[in-house]
Formats: structure tokens, C-alpha cells, sequence
């Protein structure tokens, strides 16, 4: 083993766990999304209950199906900033100290959920949701687990950010 080495795998341990958790987040995404292609039948709900339904979409746009008619500039678009952020989040959790456990959790359900969706932009044109919520005749967008990680990751962060000590902050009084 080369000299250092040591060191490098005792900083990539505990980070590998966070990856670990993106891609079970990708592995369950692209597990549910194929199940969903092989038993629903396009926009057509089948029930689950009285306010959730499956329903199998296809969304070429982003969140809410924003820029979904733009004629097929935005898949590209999409994706690059999927590759970007996705870099990013790569980037920060190895860097993150090792006791730290909200904010790398957070960051990895976000990873995992722009790559679950990143794969589907590259591979298919468009993400495939199916989960669909709605109350009174009133439907929310369809979404999928990849959406479903971020959404949770993203609460994670704001959650983080209130609990977390802040840096600066000298703990006393004020000094005036």
C-alpha cells in the first residue's frame, strides 16, 4: 500500500456511507419507476385510497412539469444542471467533518434523487412519476421517490440550519 493511503480510506469511510444512502435512493427510484411502467397503464389512476392514486406520467419538464412543452431544449438544460449540483453534492459530503449527521443525510437523499431523475432524463427524454396525491378533486403533480428524496433531503437542510450552532456566535452577552 502506497504511503497515505491509510489516511485517504480513514477520510472515505465514513463519507461512503452517505453515498451508500444516494444509491439506495437511486436503486429504489429506478426499481419503483420500472415496476410502475411494467403495471400501470398511462394516465390512468389506479386507487389506493380516497387521496392517493398510482398514475403513471411522463414529465419532460422539471418540478410541476415546469418548461414540460419548451420542444426539447429543457431535457438538456435539465440534465446539465442535474450533472452540476450532483457534482457539488459529491464534493460537499466528502468534505463535510465525519460527526456531522443531518446535513450529510440531507445531502445524500438530494444526490440520490437528482441522479434517480438525471438517469431518466439521459435515458428515456423525460422522468417517470407515478405517486399522485390529491383531496377534493384536487390533484397535486404526480411525482416519484427520486422527487420524493429531495423534497425530504431539502427539509433536512432547513432543519439542519436551525439546529446547527452557528459560527461566530460567541455564546455571552452582548458586548455593548
Amino acid at each position: 500500500m502506497a504511503p497515505g493511503s491509510n489516511a485517504t480510506l480513514r477520510k472515505l469511510h465514513p463519507v461512503i456511507w452517505w453515498y451508500a444512502l444516494a444509491l439506495l435512493v437511486i436503486v429504489l427510484d429506478q426499481l419503483t419507476k420500472v415496476a410502475a411502467e411494467q403495471y400501470l397503464t398511462y394516465a390512468r389512476p389506479l386507487p389506493v385510497t380516497s387521496w392517493f392514486n398510482l398514475t403513471l406520467q411522463y414529465n419532460p419538464g422539471a418540478a410541476f412539469s415546469f418548461l414540460s412543452d419548451a420542444g426539447g431544449w429543457q431535457r438538456y438544460f435539465f440534465s446539465g444542471i442535474a450533472v452540476v449540483i450532483s457534482a457539488v453534492l459529491v464534493v460537499w459530503l466528502y468534505r463535510l467533518p465525519a460527526g456531522q449527521r443531518l446535513l450529510p443525510a440531507a445531502l445524500a437523499l438530494i444526490l440520490g434523487g437528482a441522479l434517480g431523475n438525471l438517469w431518466d432524463r439521459l435515458v428515456l427524454g423525460h422522468v417517470v412519476d407515478f405517486i399522485s396525491l390529491h383531496y377534493a378533486g384536487a390533484f397535486f403533480p404526480a411525482f416519484n421517490i427520486a422527487d420524493s428524496a429531495i423534497t425530504v433531503g431539502a427539509g433536512l437542510m432547513i432543519l439542519d440550519s436551525f439546529l446547527a450552532p452557528r459560527q461566530g456566535q460567541s455564546g455571552g452577552t452582548d458586548p455593548q
